[in-house]
């Protein structure tokens, strides 16, 4: 089992019985082999020459496709934003709150599907699954491009909100199914870069095609940018059909021999988890509900996910202050483009400190977040600082963190770990189908008083949340320990009984 604590260490393994364990040669140890283990993972040095190579190809071929998609999920997700401050309020005739309503509709499917997702590829391939709602999203996303009111963006919203929900949730899923302790956070970042790189490209992706396609054909700009991204995301999906390699036990994926998927689920008990067998233990689910991980960990996500959401005013702000259509979308990418080296920096550390609880490195985040959204909660006089409080934004993102954290708490029980992962973004979601609706009503900007300061607050409990965390995670690791300490004495004590027995016998 992982354990991330001031405990003492596990004992490593040395070469030699590494070798035995996994039954291959053991790695080649050179300056290049230092070198990566320095800057990358923390146990490339020791891994076997047969392990790293199963890496680098997880790597290359199922973290690549799986980056393409998330990428283009937050570029397509992020288009409504771009497209609504160039010239789409104005065609559509939208009032009032109907663009607020477009993401609670979208928020609100996106919530409900959150739990079963987890559940579903337990049951279907995911490489399948995750490829055919790629395709249906990238359809929907050439269907805005010839919207004619707000009701028909409604219903456009509601079927692309159904396949990308999806998404989210089963990638965690795969991800940490297939990673290690030292490995994984940095994983999870890089995929989860992707999501700011696909929002910013969607800002200067709309800004190029208002200044090059406005009015071609017929088209306004913003219509051009829902082709465009249809024309990018229809294809992906037959990318993660092919290169998503589902889970270490029934994973069929062709670059990967029988070999390397016998050392896939060596690594799966040797970072402690449970094998995927394709059935859903309901016990295991109602023992969750028993467990003070759902009863914290689910609440802080929400919380903290909402701590996180000034930045979907920025372009709305930028707006009503008369910045100029490409400001407007620029702005807001760069935004997203700070929000990329915060998070590979937060990822990093945390892989690297081994010793520790990751919730420290999420504590320094989020008390930085105080600031930014406590600008913004209080109005700063600046406008100048107001622009700041929103291009830093992006620096509070601890997500990969997070999940990375979720996953060796929940590592032992499959079910539970995807019924906590599911329950987190449901229940995100499901917050951020109602409360935007309520404190940040397009009415009230760009000053959204009750929005700015109801993320400030959500940011300060954050801080509470992870300190609570990390308590009752070491009460739970020296409570197991402890019961490891007894159940080997206990062992000790029959053998000992046993040998006595023994000795007696013979005299």
């Amino acid at each position: 089992m992982n354990v991330e604590t001031d405990l003492p260490p596990p004992t490593v393994l040395l070469d030699a019985d590494r070798q035995s364990y996994v039954g291959r040669p053991a790695s080649k140890k050179g300056k290049w082999q230092k070198f990566v283990s320095f800057i990358w993972d923390s146990d490339y040095y020791e891994k076997s020459d047969a392990e790293r190579k199963l890496v680098f190809k997880l790597d290359c071929f199922m973290l690549t496709a799986m980056t393409i998609g998330w990428w283009l999920k937050n570029l397509d997700q992020n288009n409504l934003a771009n497209a609504y401050v160039s010239g789409m309020k104005e065609d559509l005739n939208i009032q009032a709150n109907q663009y607020t309503y477009m993401g609670t509709i979208y928020n609100a499917v996106v919530a409900a599907m959150q739990i079963p997702s987890s559940f579903i590829v337990m049951k279907v391939r995911p490489s399948l699954f995750l490829a055919i709602c790629e395709i249906g999203w990238g359809v929907f996303t050439f269907a805005q491009a010839g919207a004619k009111s707000y009701q028909a963006m409604y219903g456009f919203r509601f079927c692309i909100a159904l396949f990308e929900s999806f998404y989210y949730p089963i990638g965690y899923f795969i991800l940490g199914s297939w990673y290690t302790r030292p490995e994984l956070a940095k994983r999870i970042g890089l995929w989860f870069m992707a999501g700011p790189a696909g929002s910013a490209f969607s800002g200067f992706l709309q800004a190029a095609i208002y200044r090059n396609l406005n009015g071609v054909l017929g088209r306004a700009g913003w219509s051009w940018l829902y082709i465009i991204c249809g024309a990018m995301t229809v294809p992906c999906g037959f990318l993660l059909l092919f290169l998503v390699p589902d889970f270490p036990e029934n994973t069929k994926v062709w670059y990967l021999n029988d070999e390397e998927k016998a050392l896939a689920k060596e690594r799966v008990a040797r970072n402690g988890a449970q094998p995927m067998k394709g059935k859903i233990n309901g016990a295991v689910i109602l023992s969750a509900l028993r467990d003070w991980k759902f009863w914290i960990l689910v609440p802080f996500y929400c919380i903290y996910g909402f701590a996180v959401q000034n930045g979907t005013q920025f372009g709305v702000y930028l707006k009503a202050f008369k910045y100029s259509v490409t400001l407007r979308n620029v702005l807001p990418s760069v935004m997203y483009l700070i929000q990329i080296p915060a998070i590979l920096i937060y990822c990093y550390i945390s892989d690297r400190t081994t010793r520790i609880q990751r919730g420290w490195i999420m504590l320094g985040p989020l008390i930085w977040g105080i600031f930014p959204t406590g600008v913004l909660a209080f109005w700063g006089h600046s406008n100048s600082l107001r622009v700041v409080a929103f291009m830093v934004n992006g620096t509070l993102y601890i997500t990969p963190v997070f999940y990375a954290w979720v996953a060796e708490m929940c590592g032992h029980k499959t079910e539970l770990r995807a019924f906590i992962t599911g329950c987190t973004s449901c229940l995100f979601y499901t917050f951020n189908a109602w409360l935007p609706a309520i404190v940040f009503l397009q009415t009230d900007g760009p000053r959204f008083k009750k929005g700015f300061r109801t993320t400030f607050s959500c940011c300060v409990a954050s801080v509470v949340f992870v300190i609570v965390i990390i308590l009752m995670r070491r009460r739970e690791l020296r409570q197991e320990n402890n019961k490891m300490v007894d159940e080997t004495s206990v062992q000790q004590g029959r053998i000992d009984a046993d040998r006595e027995g023994d000795i007696e016998e013979k005299l």
